[in-house]
């Protein structure tokens, strides 16, 4: 039995955006059944090289936030 066409021109923005999430959430299940470009490959092995001879960047949480609050109004 096959299931009925979907009418995405008929869903509300909301509804759209509540089937992405569905969709990402049941790609995520399985990551290895995505196929990754050699291209995409290449980059995410950048980022590792750089990440494990820098270490992470960014700003602790705790430092964002106190930034936040003692930023003038």
């Amino acid at each position: 039995m096959s299931k009925p066409a979907l009418n995405i021109d008929s869903l509300s923005s909301e509804e759209r955006l509540r089937l992405i999430e569905e969709l990402w959430e049941s790609l995520s299940e399985s990551p290895d059944a995505i196929p990754l470009t050699d291209a995409q490959r290449e980059e995410l092995d950048r980022r590792l090289d750089d990440l494990e001879h820098s270490g992470p960047e960014g700003i602790p949480w705790e430092e964002v936030l106190r930034q936040i609050r003692t930023r003038p109004r």
